[in-house]
């Protein structure tokens, strides 16, 4: 640890003989050499533990910040000076629109929870992150239990000790004993009920919200995979353009057969070899709108990640990193993944739908118009903290590539997160969720996603 100028003191109420059981709280500076020992003795140990040994970007953050304070730095902990320093974020950039710092601070103070659930004998410091800070607090155990006389040699006569505080409060003023004090307690309690309601709101914030859908994803260190769908695809021979061509050389380039349609009229006759298999084409424009909007937040929020498509990723990818998977009936993995959940996707003879599971469960079927195109689409948000993979697992899917994209808005939204899941319970961060959406769709571009149910388990 950084050497600091020591002024050979402890802060006022944390001596080792205070007689409180609860630990105390060490000031924002350090300077007796054995107290900055014992926190980087704890630190250390915290690092290595089982809550923190899987997160590298944890490690660096706890690490951070217990440094800044141990080398005397009495600035205070900015998200700004966080964020350029450790996430190497551009100096100046809007901590508004990115939110790395405040997602890891969270995660941090999760998995310090975690760690103080059962911590080890020796621990002599307690490393706390407390709730709107980023400077560390130092709590140091009590050992006035080991100090401290027999109760039965020290402890006053209770009668005694009564009339002394009797007479004690007799003697303060009159005009003290009402108004003053009074008043003093209703700010008081004001001020803590004040206080609690900022805590609960911003911890319903729309940002917040979005944080905690998305934290399991900092799990592990490994990136994020976003993995599109990619079915196989079939266009038509260059035999079958040249036999349809209305002039001759019309469709001679790959541009021509690659912008336009060959003549053909609805009862002609194709033969299997006039369809090619064609392995450039297959992903679904909702779908890559959908990606690119996940990969694109998940960056903001200073997880890495890679993107999959069609065969490029298998159960051991799955297996070994956090996924967002694409799609629904064109992506097979999430077919897997939300088989048998509240909110499942489903086919008879041809026909698509949303299906909800119990007695009394709807179905949502994709709406076409005259000319198939689709008009309305529904698609599921599901998250899935402990997949079948052992692994957090997003599925973003609709019923066609309209609905993924309506799902990804509301996924990605911190205030439609909010507002889906300001009815779940208060423990929806450490469960399941499922929120149905629905779209409607116009000149072949989904409109805004409405919610339409959510389920948690």
């Amino acid at each position: 640890m950084s050497e600091i100028n020591s002024r050979n003191h402890k802060p006022d109420g944390a001596s080792d003989s205070s007689g409180d059981d609860s630990p105390h709280l060490l000031e924002p500076s350090v300077d007796a050499e054995q107290d900055r020992e014992a926190i980087a003795h704890e630190l250390q140990g915290i690092l290595g533990s089982p809550p923190f040994r899987a997160s590298k970007r944890s490690q660096q953050f706890l690490t951070y910040v217990v440094q800044y304070r141990l080398d005397g730095n009495l600035e205070p902990l900015k998200e700004r000076t966080i964020g350029t320093d450790l996430f190497k974020r551009p100096a100046g950039y809007a901590t508004g629109d990115d939110s790395v710092v405040r997602v890891q601070a969270g995660e941090v103070r999760r998995r310090l929870e975690q760690y103080y659930q059962a911590p080890p004998a020796d621990s002599q410091v307690h490393i706390e992150l407390p709730l709107g800070s980023y400077a560390p607090n130092f709590r140091w155990a009590s050992t006035a239990a080991s100090s401290a006389p027999s109760v039965a040699a020290s402890e006053p006569d209770s009668s005694l000790a009564n009339a002394h505080d009797e007479d004690h409060f007799a003697r303060v003023p009159a005009h003290w004993k009402k108004g003053p004090w009074v008043a003093l307690t209703v700010a008081s309690l004001a001020a803590i009920a004040a206080l609690a309601g900022f805590l609960v709101y911003r911890a319903n914030s729309p940002r917040a919200v979005l944080d905690q859908f998305w934290s399991p994803v900092f799990a592990t260190s490994r990136p994020a995979l976003i993995c599109l769908p990619k079915p196989i695809s079939y266009r038509p021979s260059i035999a079958l353009f040249n036999r349809n061509a209305k002039t001759p050389g019309e469709f001679d380039s790959e541009v021509d057969r690659m912008n336009a349609r060959p003549s053909l009229k609805p009862d002609d006759e194709l033969r299997w070899s006039d369809m090619i298999e064609y392995s450039d084409l297959g992903v679904g424009k909702g779908d890559v709108q959908a990606g690119f909007r996940l990969s694109g937040l998940l960056t903001r929020l200073g997880k890495d990640t890679e993107v999959r498509i069609g065969n490029g990723y298998s159960f051991d990818d799955l297996r070994n990193s956090p996924a967002i998977l694409i799609g629904a009936f064109s992506n097979r993995w999430s077919m897997e993944m939300t088989s048998g959940l509240h909110f499942a996707f489903a086919e008879d003879h041809g026909v698509f739908r949303i299906q909800e599971q119990g007695p009394k469960g709807r179905s949502f079927y994709a709406h076409l118009d005259r000319n198939s195109a689709i008009v309305e689409d529904y698609g599921i948000v599901t998250r899935l903290v402990k997949s079948g993979t052992g692994q957090f697992v997003v599925a973003i899917a609709g019923i066609t590539s309209d609905g993924s994209e309506a799902a990804a808005d509301i996924a990605s939204s911190p205030e439609d997160l909010a507002k889906a899941l300001h009815a779940a319970p208060s423990d929806w961060p450490r469960k399941n969720v499922q929120i149905l959406v629905k779209t409607t769709v116009r000149d072949s571009v989904a409109g805004p996603a409405q919610v339409v149910a959510i389920y948690v388990w």
